[in-house]
Protein backbone atom coordinates (compact mmCIF):
# COMPACT_ATOMS: atom_id res chain seq x y z
CA UNK A 1 0.00 0.00 0.00
CA UNK A 2 1.46 3.63 -1.16
CA UNK A 3 1.28 5.74 1.96
CA UNK A 4 1.90 9.24 2.43
CA UNK A 5 4.15 11.09 4.33
CA UNK A 6 3.04 13.65 7.11
CA UNK A 7 -0.45 13.57 5.22
CA UNK A 8 -3.25 15.70 6.50
CA UNK A 9 -7.19 14.19 6.38
CA UNK A 10 -7.47 13.56 3.06
CA UNK A 11 -8.45 16.94 0.60
CA UNK A 12 -10.21 17.03 -2.12
CA UNK A 13 -9.66 19.83 -4.83
CA UNK A 14 -10.78 20.69 -9.00
CA UNK A 15 -9.45 22.44 -11.70
CA UNK A 16 -11.68 25.30 -13.63
CA UNK A 17 -10.27 26.72 -16.93
CA UNK A 18 -11.34 30.65 -17.94
CA UNK A 19 -15.11 30.68 -19.62
CA UNK A 20 -14.85 31.80 -23.60
CA UNK A 21 -18.08 33.54 -23.65
CA UNK A 22 -20.88 34.80 -21.70
CA UNK A 23 -22.62 31.86 -21.25
CA UNK A 24 -20.09 30.24 -20.27
CA UNK A 25 -18.54 32.78 -18.05
CA UNK A 26 -22.33 32.40 -16.05
CA UNK A 27 -22.32 28.50 -15.87
CA UNK A 28 -18.72 29.08 -14.73
CA UNK A 29 -19.72 31.07 -11.79
CA UNK A 30 -22.79 28.57 -10.77
CA UNK A 31 -20.62 25.86 -11.10
CA UNK A 32 -17.73 27.76 -8.55
CA UNK A 33 -20.47 28.23 -6.22
CA UNK A 34 -21.55 24.63 -5.98
CA UNK A 35 -18.23 23.41 -5.59
CA UNK A 36 -17.11 26.08 -3.11
CA UNK A 37 -19.79 25.11 -0.93
CA UNK A 38 -18.18 21.15 -0.88
CA UNK A 39 -15.14 22.66 1.00
CA UNK A 40 -12.16 21.67 -1.25
CA UNK A 41 -8.85 22.24 -0.12
CA UNK A 42 -8.23 24.68 -3.32
CA UNK A 43 -9.58 25.18 -7.09
CA UNK A 44 -6.76 26.23 -9.85
CA UNK A 45 -7.43 27.70 -12.85
CA UNK A 46 -5.32 27.12 -15.65
CA UNK A 47 -3.42 29.50 -18.11
CA UNK A 48 -3.62 29.73 -21.85
CA UNK A 49 -0.85 28.75 -23.89
CA UNK A 50 1.62 31.64 -24.38
CA UNK A 51 -0.52 34.31 -21.88
CA UNK A 52 -3.91 33.78 -24.22
CA UNK A 53 -6.12 33.62 -21.25
CA UNK A 54 -4.14 35.82 -18.63
CA UNK A 55 -7.17 38.42 -18.09
CA UNK A 56 -9.74 35.95 -17.85
CA UNK A 57 -7.43 33.66 -15.69
CA UNK A 58 -7.29 36.40 -13.21
CA UNK A 59 -10.56 37.25 -12.98
CA UNK A 60 -11.64 33.93 -12.28
CA UNK A 61 -8.78 33.74 -9.38
CA UNK A 62 -10.03 37.56 -8.36
CA UNK A 63 -13.48 36.32 -8.19
CA UNK A 64 -12.71 33.17 -5.73
CA UNK A 65 -10.64 35.44 -3.61
CA UNK A 66 -13.72 38.30 -2.72
CA UNK A 67 -16.43 36.28 -2.59
CA UNK A 68 -15.37 32.69 -0.97
CA UNK A 69 -13.29 31.41 1.70
CA UNK A 70 -11.64 28.99 -0.63
CA UNK A 71 -7.78 29.13 -1.53
CA UNK A 72 -7.38 30.11 -5.35
CA UNK A 73 -4.12 28.15 -7.52
CA UNK A 74 -2.79 29.91 -10.56
CA UNK A 75 -1.84 28.08 -13.43
CA UNK A 76 1.76 29.78 -14.74
CA UNK A 77 3.89 28.10 -17.91
CA UNK A 78 7.32 29.19 -18.84
CA UNK A 79 6.62 29.44 -22.74
CA UNK A 80 7.52 32.68 -24.82
CA UNK A 81 8.51 34.79 -21.15
CA UNK A 82 11.32 36.61 -20.53
CA UNK A 83 12.52 36.99 -16.99
CA UNK A 84 11.27 40.51 -16.50
CA UNK A 85 7.70 39.23 -17.99
CA UNK A 86 7.47 36.21 -16.07
CA UNK A 87 8.65 38.50 -12.90
CA UNK A 88 6.24 41.28 -13.39
CA UNK A 89 3.04 38.07 -14.18
CA UNK A 90 3.93 36.93 -10.94
CA UNK A 91 3.69 39.86 -9.15
CA UNK A 92 0.47 40.81 -10.65
CA UNK A 93 -1.25 37.61 -9.20
CA UNK A 94 0.41 38.06 -5.70
CA UNK A 95 -0.47 41.53 -5.50
CA UNK A 96 -4.06 40.42 -6.22
CA UNK A 97 -4.19 38.21 -3.39
CA UNK A 98 -3.19 34.94 -5.30
CA UNK A 99 -0.30 32.80 -3.21
CA UNK A 100 -0.73 28.97 -4.68
CA UNK A 101 0.43 28.41 -8.14
CA UNK A 102 1.10 25.30 -10.02
CA UNK A 103 4.47 25.82 -11.95
CA UNK A 104 4.53 24.34 -14.92
CA UNK A 105 7.10 24.28 -18.41
CA UNK A 106 4.37 24.35 -20.70
CA UNK A 107 3.92 23.10 -24.08
CA UNK A 108 5.01 24.51 -27.74
CA UNK A 109 2.41 26.28 -29.33
CA UNK A 110 0.29 24.76 -32.02
CA UNK A 111 2.65 24.84 -35.25
CA UNK A 112 5.60 24.56 -33.70
CA UNK A 113 8.01 21.78 -32.81
CA UNK A 114 10.53 20.86 -29.60
CA UNK A 115 13.47 22.66 -31.49
CA UNK A 116 11.96 25.51 -31.52
CA UNK A 117 12.61 27.95 -29.17
CA UNK A 118 9.44 28.95 -27.54
CA UNK A 119 10.37 28.53 -23.56
CA UNK A 120 11.66 31.95 -23.04
CA UNK A 121 14.41 32.52 -20.34
CA UNK A 122 12.62 30.28 -18.03
CA UNK A 123 13.55 26.55 -19.34
CA UNK A 124 12.34 24.60 -17.17
CA UNK A 125 9.35 23.99 -13.48
CA UNK A 126 12.20 24.38 -11.55
CA UNK A 127 12.94 27.93 -12.59
CA UNK A 128 9.70 28.72 -12.68
CA UNK A 129 9.33 28.12 -8.91
CA UNK A 130 12.14 29.80 -8.07
CA UNK A 131 11.24 32.42 -9.86
CA UNK A 132 8.08 32.37 -7.64
CA UNK A 133 9.72 32.23 -4.50
CA UNK A 134 12.18 34.90 -5.27
CA UNK A 135 9.67 37.15 -6.23
CA UNK A 136 7.42 36.83 -3.15
CA UNK A 137 10.45 36.92 -0.84
CA UNK A 138 11.50 40.62 -2.71
CA UNK A 139 7.60 41.88 -1.93
CA UNK A 140 7.89 40.42 1.50
CA UNK A 141 11.05 39.74 3.34
CA UNK A 142 9.54 39.47 6.41
CA UNK A 143 6.99 39.78 8.80
CA UNK A 144 6.38 40.67 12.36
CA UNK A 145 4.92 37.41 14.66
CA UNK A 146 3.56 37.14 18.21
CA UNK A 147 6.40 35.90 21.06
CA UNK A 148 4.62 33.07 22.94
CA UNK A 149 4.47 34.06 26.65
CA UNK A 150 5.13 37.80 25.78
CA UNK A 151 2.16 39.53 25.57
CA UNK A 152 2.56 42.41 23.18
CA UNK A 153 6.01 41.44 21.76
CA UNK A 154 6.86 40.43 18.48
CA UNK A 155 9.63 39.17 16.54
CA UNK A 156 10.89 39.29 13.03
CA UNK A 157 10.30 36.46 10.92
CA UNK A 158 10.17 36.02 7.40
CA UNK A 159 7.32 36.93 4.87
CA UNK A 160 4.41 35.04 3.57
CA UNK A 161 5.54 31.95 1.96
CA UNK A 162 3.63 30.50 -1.20
CA UNK A 163 2.26 27.05 -1.72
CA UNK A 164 3.94 25.76 -5.69
CA UNK A 165 2.40 22.72 -6.99
CA UNK A 166 4.03 20.83 -10.36
CA UNK A 167 3.06 18.51 -12.52
CA UNK A 168 3.93 14.87 -12.19
CA UNK A 169 3.34 11.87 -14.61
CA UNK A 170 2.07 8.46 -13.24
CA UNK A 171 2.78 6.92 -17.06
CA UNK A 172 5.78 9.43 -18.01
CA UNK A 173 6.07 12.52 -19.73
CA UNK A 174 5.57 12.44 -23.33
CA UNK A 175 9.23 13.73 -23.97
CA UNK A 176 10.26 11.69 -21.31
CA UNK A 177 13.11 9.35 -22.21
CA UNK A 178 12.77 7.06 -18.86
CA UNK A 179 10.93 6.49 -16.36
CA UNK A 180 14.60 7.80 -14.00
CA UNK A 181 14.70 10.86 -15.90
CA UNK A 182 10.40 11.84 -15.03
CA UNK A 183 11.54 10.74 -11.13
CA UNK A 184 14.78 12.99 -11.36
CA UNK A 185 12.72 15.87 -12.74
CA UNK A 186 10.36 15.77 -9.98
CA UNK A 187 13.23 15.91 -7.35
CA UNK A 188 14.56 18.68 -9.09
CA UNK A 189 11.03 20.50 -8.68
CA UNK A 190 10.98 19.23 -5.21
CA UNK A 191 14.31 21.11 -4.67
CA UNK A 192 13.64 23.96 -6.31
CA UNK A 193 10.63 24.54 -4.07
CA UNK A 194 7.94 23.17 -4.79
CA UNK A 195 5.74 21.94 -2.14
CA UNK A 196 2.66 19.40 -3.81
CA UNK A 197 2.46 17.42 -6.83
CA UNK A 198 -0.35 16.95 -8.95
CA UNK A 199 -0.86 14.07 -11.37
CA UNK A 200 -1.36 14.22 -15.00
CA UNK A 201 -4.98 12.54 -15.62
CA UNK A 202 -4.53 8.45 -15.22
CA UNK A 203 -7.43 5.64 -15.86
CA UNK A 204 -6.10 2.89 -13.58
CA UNK A 205 -5.28 3.38 -9.74
CA UNK A 206 -2.13 0.65 -9.88
CA UNK A 207 -0.25 3.62 -12.31
CA UNK A 208 -0.31 6.29 -9.83
CA UNK A 209 0.07 4.00 -6.92
CA UNK A 210 3.19 2.15 -8.26
CA UNK A 211 3.91 6.12 -9.59
CA UNK A 212 4.39 6.92 -5.98
CA UNK A 213 5.81 3.88 -4.40
CA UNK A 214 8.59 4.47 -7.20
CA UNK A 215 9.35 8.49 -6.50
CA UNK A 216 9.35 7.80 -2.48
CA UNK A 217 11.96 5.45 -3.05
CA UNK A 218 13.46 7.97 -4.76
CA UNK A 219 13.77 10.28 -2.14
CA UNK A 220 10.04 12.57 -2.95
CA UNK A 221 8.32 13.79 0.09
CA UNK A 222 5.82 16.34 -1.22
CA UNK A 223 2.40 15.26 -1.19
CA UNK A 224 1.70 13.90 -4.98
CA UNK A 225 -2.03 14.43 -5.23
CA UNK A 226 -3.98 12.06 -8.21
CA UNK A 227 -5.50 13.83 -10.65
CA UNK A 228 -8.89 12.17 -12.00
CA UNK A 229 -11.71 13.12 -14.57
CA UNK A 230 -15.41 11.94 -14.79
CA UNK A 231 -15.13 11.14 -18.62
CA UNK A 232 -19.00 11.58 -19.40
CA UNK A 233 -18.34 11.14 -23.27
CA UNK A 234 -16.80 9.10 -25.96
CA UNK A 235 -15.96 12.20 -27.59
CA UNK A 236 -14.38 13.65 -24.34
CA UNK A 237 -12.55 10.82 -23.97
CA UNK A 238 -11.17 11.06 -27.29
CA UNK A 239 -9.98 14.39 -26.63
CA UNK A 240 -8.57 13.31 -23.37
CA UNK A 241 -6.27 11.23 -25.40
CA UNK A 242 -5.42 13.57 -27.98
CA UNK A 243 -4.40 15.91 -25.15
CA UNK A 244 -2.17 13.80 -23.39
CA UNK A 245 -0.94 10.71 -25.56
CA UNK A 246 -2.15 8.21 -22.59
CA UNK A 247 -3.28 4.48 -23.77
CA UNK A 248 -6.70 4.29 -24.48
CA UNK A 249 -8.47 2.51 -21.58
CA UNK A 250 -10.12 -0.16 -23.14
CA UNK A 251 -12.74 -1.04 -21.00
CA UNK A 252 -13.95 2.37 -20.25
CA UNK A 253 -13.87 3.20 -24.15
CA UNK A 254 -16.72 0.22 -24.94
CA UNK A 255 -18.71 0.91 -22.22
CA UNK A 256 -19.29 4.05 -22.97
CA UNK A 257 -19.71 3.55 -26.67
CA UNK A 258 -22.30 0.80 -25.47
CA UNK A 259 -24.51 3.19 -23.16
CA UNK A 260 -27.80 4.28 -25.50
CA UNK A 261 -27.58 7.65 -24.79
CA UNK A 262 -25.90 11.21 -23.58
CA UNK A 263 -27.25 10.32 -19.94
CA UNK A 264 -26.06 6.64 -19.17
CA UNK A 265 -22.29 7.89 -20.68
CA UNK A 266 -22.63 10.43 -17.72
CA UNK A 267 -23.04 7.45 -15.42
CA UNK A 268 -20.55 5.29 -16.81
CA UNK A 269 -18.30 8.46 -16.26
CA UNK A 270 -18.98 8.82 -13.26
CA UNK A 271 -19.29 5.07 -11.86
CA UNK A 272 -15.49 4.56 -13.38
CA UNK A 273 -14.58 7.72 -12.07
CA UNK A 274 -15.79 6.77 -8.65
CA UNK A 275 -14.33 3.75 -8.41
CA UNK A 276 -11.17 4.99 -9.85
CA UNK A 277 -11.35 7.25 -6.58
CA UNK A 278 -11.94 4.48 -4.07
CA UNK A 279 -9.07 2.46 -4.80
CA UNK A 280 -6.70 5.46 -5.12
CA UNK A 281 -8.07 6.42 -1.44
CA UNK A 282 -7.80 2.72 -0.40
CA UNK A 283 -4.32 2.54 -1.68
CA UNK A 284 -3.31 5.85 0.25
CA UNK A 285 -3.81 8.20 -1.64
CA UNK A 286 -3.95 11.75 0.28
CA UNK A 287 -7.02 13.33 -1.42
CA UNK A 288 -8.54 13.60 -4.86
CA UNK A 289 -8.03 16.28 -7.60
CA UNK A 290 -10.80 16.68 -10.14
CA UNK A 291 -10.62 18.13 -13.28
CA UNK A 292 -13.96 19.23 -13.59
CA UNK A 293 -14.38 20.89 -17.53
CA UNK A 294 -16.39 23.57 -15.57
CA UNK A 295 -19.24 21.56 -14.28
CA UNK A 296 -19.89 20.47 -10.68
CA UNK A 297 -22.36 17.35 -10.95
CA UNK A 298 -19.95 14.86 -12.38
CA UNK A 299 -17.12 15.54 -9.74
CA UNK A 300 -19.66 16.11 -7.17
CA UNK A 301 -20.97 12.87 -7.35
CA UNK A 302 -17.71 11.27 -7.83
CA UNK A 303 -16.88 12.73 -4.31
CA UNK A 304 -19.92 11.57 -2.62
CA UNK A 305 -19.33 8.38 -4.02
CA UNK A 306 -16.03 7.90 -2.55
CA UNK A 307 -16.70 9.72 1.08
CA UNK A 308 -15.24 12.61 0.96
CA UNK A 309 -18.13 14.81 1.03
CA UNK A 310 -21.53 13.82 2.69
CA UNK A 311 -24.85 13.35 0.75
CA UNK A 312 -26.17 16.77 1.73
CA UNK A 313 -23.89 17.88 -1.16
CA UNK A 314 -26.49 17.81 -4.16
CA UNK A 315 -25.63 20.19 -6.18
CA UNK A 316 -27.77 21.67 -8.26
CA UNK A 317 -28.36 21.01 -12.19
CA UNK A 318 -26.09 23.08 -14.27
CA UNK A 319 -26.66 25.72 -17.35
CA UNK A 320 -26.98 23.56 -20.23
CA UNK A 321 -23.63 24.29 -22.73
CA UNK A 322 -23.01 22.62 -25.99
CA UNK A 323 -19.89 20.42 -25.67
CA UNK A 324 -16.22 20.89 -27.25
CA UNK A 325 -14.26 18.45 -25.97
Amino acid sequence: MTTEPDCPDRTFSFELYPPRSTDAEAALYASIAELVAAGPEFISVTYGASGSTRGLSLSVLTHMLRNTEVKPMAHLTCVGSSYAEASQLIREFLDAGVTSFLALRGDPPVGSSEDDDFLGDLGSAGELVQLIHRVQKERVPFAFSDVPGFPGAKRLSSGEKVTIAVAAFPNGHPRSRSVEQDLDTLLAKEAAGANLAITQLFFHADEYLSFVDRARAAGVAMRILPGIMPVLSPRRLERILELTGEAVPVDLQRRLADAPDAAAQARVGVEHATELGRRLLEGGAPGLHLYTFNQHEAPLAVLRGVGLVGDSVNPSPAPRQKETA
